[in-house]
């Protein structure tokens, strides 16, 4: 302590990423009752812009960054009514006659529902591959090249897929697999960048703002495709979202820096703000020896990853089987049917980015521990769904309430973006990007099987299919949160904290 009654930061006292950094970051000095928060000699974080800061720049950029890779992964859902002779059982008449009339503006191919499932699917395969490599190599390689090139190919090969589907429909099922690749690169490096660029205190709304991309896309991917087939074609879907992410990657080149300290446009308040409030968090550019052993026993990953098992296994459920609930629910047109599977995204982003906002202010005001905040975000995005599913099987009598109920129980998933999505930085920021892709591998497995269960359940049991698959989902996801709630953290484990060589 100095004699003026601040107090000195010490660089090397362990701690955890986001979990009070400040209280160690920030000297405290009282003056009339009040207490003053700021950095030692450094930038008060009360004068530093938020909203119109490079930071927000970044996680509004990787936001669209995700939309465009969403849009580019849904698109083909939707195109694929245009694409084949029929893929509804009551059709599309007058639509399909017109298509047929002009072969050229859209050409329609004759491929069995089997191969347009997968076709679908092939995309996930990709993106299941590439989790854990993109996750290892985004602490070695330059993350500004390896987001910049995988949305640039994704979207080349985007461009590629009408000229794919006229040699075949082996050609379209390769074509997504390597987008597949190239979009789990970017979904997995792009989450590493906040390990340079996010004040622990705002970490949970920067994440969920970019991240809240991966739900905007489908939502304006339903309201759109249908148009632009009707008036341009289908292919030009393709030609318009590989065209939008060939633009975005050169912006990126242009626009992104990987570190604050080098960014030409950053003002010398926020880089000093930024950089101050990282200090204590180091992160290594050199390969790097990972402790497999240690995170194999490693409680809180587990349950981290088994969380993320479920979170994905609901959202996954709830994301593509929306259209065909509604369908055997409700009755509408497609039209319809159309607009009211895009409400539940509409509102899971709006619930994303609320949540990490709410993450941030909990923390800030010190309302809870970190490791609170944390269960709580993740309570809400695991029995939240749950519950609002059970208000769907037994208590939606009216169209209304059957609506409501469905878009509640899809969008407060979201909560989760506060919640488990982050804890492995909480914990383990050092080895965050190899460990995101594990984790990542992990979910998308649960969202994998989930599609897989819920078809095979559909085409055998003919009298409550829809009962027995979303009961399977509520318990799916507590089971998960009450491993949570008992053994998760939020402080830097023992085997993920930063060694330093001492010589005599």
């Amino acid at each position: 302590m100095r004699e003026d009654g601040e107090y000195q930061l010490s660089l090397w006292d362990d701690c955890s990423c986001g979990q009070g950094i400040e209280n160690k970051l920030f000297s405290k000095k009282k003056n009339n009752h009040n207490t003053i928060m700021q950095v030692d000699n450094q930038v008060s974080p009360g004068k530093v812009p938020y909203f119109c800061s490079v930071r927000y720049g970044i996680a509004v950029f990787l936001l669209l960054c995700n939309v465009i890779i969403m849009s580019q992964r849904v698109c083909l859902s939707l195109t694929m009514i245009a694409m084949v002779n029929s893929t509804e059982p009551h059709g599309l008449s007058n639509t399909s006659t017109k298509e047929l009339q002009d072969n050229i503006k859209n050409p329609v191919y004759n491929w069995s529902t089997e191969i347009q499932g997968i076709m679908l699917s092939s995309i996930f395969y990709g993106v299941l591959i590439s989790q854990i490599p993109a996750g290892y190599l985004s602490g070695i390689y330059s993350l500004k090249k390896m987001i910049g090139f995988a949305l640039l190919l994704s979207s080349l090969f985007t461009l590629l897929l009408p000229l794919a589907a006229e040699f075949g429909e082996i050609l379209v099922i390769i074509c997504r697999v390597i987008k597949g690749l190239f979009q789990g690169i970017t979904l997995t490096t792009q989450q590493v960048i906040w390990i340079k660029w996010a004040p622990p205190l705002e970490l949970g709304r920067l994440t969920a703002l970019s991240l809240s991309g991966l739900l905007l896309g489908p939502c304006i991917v339903l309201l759109i495709t249908g148009f632009i087939c009707d008036s341009l074609g289908w292919p030009m879907v393709f030609y318009i979202f590989g065209a939008c992410g060939c633009a975005l990657s050169v912006l990126w080149f242009i626009l992104f820096y990987e570190d604050p300290k080098d960014h030409p446009f950053i003002s010398n308040r926020e880089k000093e703000y930024i950089t101050s409030a990282l200090t204590q968090q180091v992160s290594s550019s050199t390969l790097i020896k990972v402790p497999i052993k240690a995170m194999l026993k490693s409680t809180p990953l587990w349950v981290i990853s088994l969380c993320n098992f479920a979170f994905f296994w609901s959202n996954t459920f709830l994301s593509i089987y929306i259209p065909i609930y509604i369908d055997y629910k409700l009755h509408v047109d497609v039209e319809e049917n159309g607009l009211l599977s895009s409400l539940p995204h509409l509102f899971a982003w709006i619930f994303a980015v609320l949540a990490g906002y709410m993450a941030d202010i909990f923390q800030t005001r010190n309302t809870f521990s970190l490791v609170t905040i944390r269960k709580l975000f993740t309570s809400l995005g695991l029995l939240l769904p749950s519950l609002f599913s059970l208000c769907l099987l037994y208590l939606s009598s009216s169209y209304y309430a059957t609506i409501i109920f469905l878009i509640l129980a899809n969008s407060t998933g979201s909560f989760a973006m506060g919640g488990i999505i982050i804890n492995v930085l909480d914990i383990a920021p050092r080895y965050y990007g190899f460990l995101r892709g594990i984790t990542n591998v992990i979910g998308l497995t649960g969202g994998l099987i989930a599609s897989t269960v819920t078809g095979i359940i559909l085409s055998e049991d003919a009298e409550s299919p829809w009962l027995k698959i979303f009961l399977l989902m509520i318990a799916n996801n507590m089971i998960s949160l009450i491993f949570y709630l008992i053994f998760a953290k939020a402080e830097v484990q023992e085997w993920a904290k930063e060694r330093q060589n001492t010589y005599l």
